[in-house]
Formats: C-alpha cells, sequence, structure tokens
C-alpha cells in the first residue's frame, strides 16, 4: 500500500510517518485483502492535533476517517479506531467488492459544484470568488473550459466544480459506500433498476433513500 502523509503546521517526522505507516498496514492485514494506497494528512486544530485518513481499498471504493487529540501520534490512532470500526462492519462486503472490481460496470463521470452562499455573493464582486479567485463564467468557458450553467441564475455564484463518479450499485453497497467514506449523501445508478437513487444519513441516525422509480 502507497502511504503518504503530510501536515498543515505541523510537523511529519520520521517517528510519526512510521506510527502511521505500521498502523494502516496493520488495518490493512486485519480488515480486508489489499488496499492500494492511503493519505494521512495532520493539522492543528486550535489547540488540539487533527488527523484526516483518506484510503482508497479498491476502484471506487474509499474510506474516510477523522480524529483529534492532544497530540498527533494519539490523533492518528482516534481516527484508526474510527476506520476499523466502519471496517469491522463491512468486511466481507469490502472483500468481495476488491476481488469483483473487473466484473463490476464502470461509474459515469458528473460534474460537482460549489456553489457561493447568496449571502456571501451578494457581499462580493461578481468575478471575485470566496478565495479571491476568479470566479468561472458562462463566456469564458469556465474552470474546465466549458460553459458553467446558470439555471436561470437562482443559485450562487459557482466556486468550484470537480469531477465526481456515479457508481452502479445496490442499495446495500451504496450504504456502504457513504458509511466508509463518511459522506453525509450518495447518488447512485441503482443495479436492479438502472435509475439514479440517493442515500443519505438522516438527522435522526437513520439511513434515507429516495428511488423515483418507486412511484
Amino acid at each position: 500500500m502507497q502511504i503518504t502523509v503530510s501536515g498543515k503546521q505541523v510537523e511529519t517526522g520520521d517517528a510519526l510517518k512510521a506510527h502511521v505507516y505500521d498502523g494502516l498496514e496493520n488495518v490493512a492485514r486485519k480488515y480486508f485483502d489489499h488496499a492500494l494506497e492511503a493519505h494521512v494528512t495532520f493539522r492543528r486544530n486550535k489547540s488540539f492535533f487533527a488527523c484526516d485518513i483518506n484510503m482508497q481499498a479498491g476502484r471506487g471504493l474509499f474510506m474516510r476517517a477523522e480524529g483529534e487529540a492532544a497530540d498527533a501520534h494519539r490523533a492518528f490512532e482516534v481516527a484508526a479506531e474510527h476506520l476499523g470500526k466502519r471496517l469491522r462492519r463491512y468486511r466481507r462486503r469490502v472483500n468481495e467488492h476488491a476481488r469483483s472490481t473487473a466484473e463490476r460496470e464502470r461509474p459515469e463521470v458528473g460534474i460537482q459544484y460549489v456553489l457561493q452562499q447568496e449571502q456571501e455573493a451578494a457581499e462580493l464582486p461578481p468575478e471575485v470568488a470566496l478565495d479571491g479567485a476568479e470566479a468561472p463564467a458562462a463566456a469564458d468557458g469556465g474552470a474546465n473550459g466549458h460553459a458553467a450553467p446558470d439555471h436561470g441564475a437562482d443559485h450562487g455564484a459557482i466556486i468550484a466544480e470537480t469531477p465526481t463518479e456515479i457508481a452502479v450499485l445496490s442499495v446495500g453497497e451504496a450504504v456502504m459506500h457513504m458509511d466508509l467514506a463518511d459522506m453525509p449523501v450518495l447518488m447512485f445508478r441503482n443495479r436492479l433498476s438502472g435509475v439514479f437513487n440517493v442515500v443519505y444519513r438522516r438527522p435522526d441516525g437513520h439511513v434515507g433513500w429516495i428511488d423515483p422509480s418507486a412511484r
């Protein structure tokens, strides 16, 4: 497994990197057959250290966990414990997913947009984004060389756009993907109906599922 360790205002010395490598290798050996790569980022959060772990366990299968503690080593351990907890729940499915990668349909690619809040957009000149960069405009082709949609201009300025994969999954697989990646919502194409579906985490802790084909 390829592991990258980086820090934002945090020194990542050899001892911390060795701690991360050993910890992630142990998680990989314990819970699934193999992992492709992992990115671990440390940062300071006021008086605490924070650690984010982003791991790819197979094509289209990503995991994320975070932790906070008084020192960087413990912050990583907390994040790794959260990762392990999710993996224990889906251990069998994760390994089945990795083994059946070659048989799976390739995901579709969509564009994920980040919209500036309308109140903030009103306070700034129209050509300026939140981070001080120029916002993409339809006239110049947008950030990726194509016109950004305005849909009647009833939303804040588009300040970022990134490609995102929309996988073909069962509902159970979609819930697993959402939980492992620690996401609040996930769009997917339902393997049975072929229709776009959405699963999301409800405020009461349960999982919501939207299926247009069930009408």
